[in-house]
């Protein structure tokens, strides 16, 4: 049965904007009509391809309003998609404010007759960090308990929000995924020669560079692994925490083996000739760059925080510690990349791991979910 699916989701780097994006562009090429609202281009979509469409939300200035009502813009766009292109259905990413606006449109549309199921999808800082902001609480609630269908990332994610909300709705967690094939190791020398002109082993980090990625224990984790095994730090990202990691790498001697990539539109070439994968966290509802790195073969150092141990299999993946215990990490990592055999035990390992959350296995899963939210209007 192919359908006609409405996908709303922040078009930005993070992780949940990257998932939203290629579960629609993995949607397409099965044959179902996939149409993006959003304020932008998301950033993964590329060149539209057949059976996908990309509707803007305008979000021009109201003289009326000192901020411009996103979630009423949103609501409306939504009606009008809806209504002109015959959806079948909305899947929207976050709850807030994306399942509050298709609420409003499922409301609209059905006193015009067309009734139209939304599923939402949690992926963690909706919940985590907004949705423990007491403002919030009321909103997030109504949106996920009046959603047909809700699904959450991780067994992590899901317990989070039931202990934070008063949930009345059954949860099914599907987890993140990669498309495994776009993750094949490429034998890229030169670029890594680049980075690491006298072979010194390359470790990653890739974040947005908030308080909660704890970004001074990556450096910290570092300085441990340097001091015993010459290496370079590569960092991924951007946000508020980076003009601070820049003056600590200073302070801990190290900014001479360090180096800020900044936003990469792909991380899969920088992956691809690293040796280790450092995400000290203290907070994660997946590990969606956990998962990336395992598919190129990169063991990760990272912590029992949230989701992350439903993808990192400690000691055969990589290892996981208490957050905050950068010493301890730092010791692991060497004890993976000091020695060669056990390095590539770990490197096979992650292949391994990565393998079962390849979208092959996902994408049904969130096909039944479409179908079962099309059942709850039918009945």
């Amino acid at each position: 049965m192919k359908m006609k699916i409405g996908i709303v989701l922040y078009p930005t780097f993070g992780g949940s904007g990257i998932v939203a994006t290629e579960l629609g562009k993995a949607l397409s090429r099965k044959g179902h009509q996939i149409h993006f609202i959003t304020y932008s281009q998301p950033v993964k979509l590329g060149i539209l391809r057949e059976n996908i469409y990309y509707h803007e939300v305008s979000t021009s200035d109201y003289p009326l309003f000192e901020y411009t009502p996103y979630e009423q813009v949103l609501t409306s766009k939504l009606v009008d998609v809806v209504k002109y292109e015959k959806l079948d259905l909305l899947h929207v990413h976050y709850a807030i404010p994306h399942a509050s606006a298709a609420y409003m449109a499922q409301k609209i549309l059905s006193e015009q007759g067309i009734n139209i199921p939304f599923i939402t999808t949690l992926h963690g800082t909706d919940i985590t960090l907004v949705g423990k902001d007491p403002s919030f609480e009321p909103v997030i609630t109504f949106s996920i308990n009046h959603s047909n269908i809700v699904t959450a990332v991780s067994e992590s994610l899901k317990k989070d929000t039931l202990e934070h909300f008063k949930i009345k709705k059954t949860i099914k967690v599907i987890p993140n995924f990669i498309c495994f094939e776009d993750y094949k190791l490429l034998n890229n020398e030169k670029y890594k020669k680049r980075i690491a002109s006298n072979n010194e082993k390359i470790i990653t980090h890739v974040s947005n560079f908030r308080k909660v990625k704890r970004i001074q224990d990556v450096l910290k984790i570092f300085k441990i692994i340097n001091n015993s095994n010459p290496s370079k730090l590569v960092l991924v990202g951007d946000g508020p925490e980076r003009p601070k990691m820049e003056r600590l790498a200073r302070e801990l001697e190290i900014s001479d083996h360090v180096n800020f990539l900044g936003n990469l539109k792909s991380t899969k070439e920088v992956l691809n000739i690293s040796d280790l994968f450092i995400l000290p966290s203290s907070s994660e509802s997946f590990g969606l760059a956990a998962l990336e790195a395992l598919a190129c073969g990169v063991p990760v150092i990272s912590t029992n925080s949230g989701g992350i141990p439903e993808v990192v299999e400690h000691g055969k993946s990589g290892f996981l510690s208490e957050a905050g215990n950068f010493k301890e990490m730092g010791q692991n990592a060497l004890n993976i990349i000091s020695d060669n055999q056990t390095h590539n035990q770990f490197k096979s390992n992650a292949i391994k791991s990565a393998k079962k959350f390849d979208i092959q296995h996902i994408l049904p899963k969130y096909e039944e979910v479409y179908k079962e939210s099309l059942n709850t209007i039918n009945q």
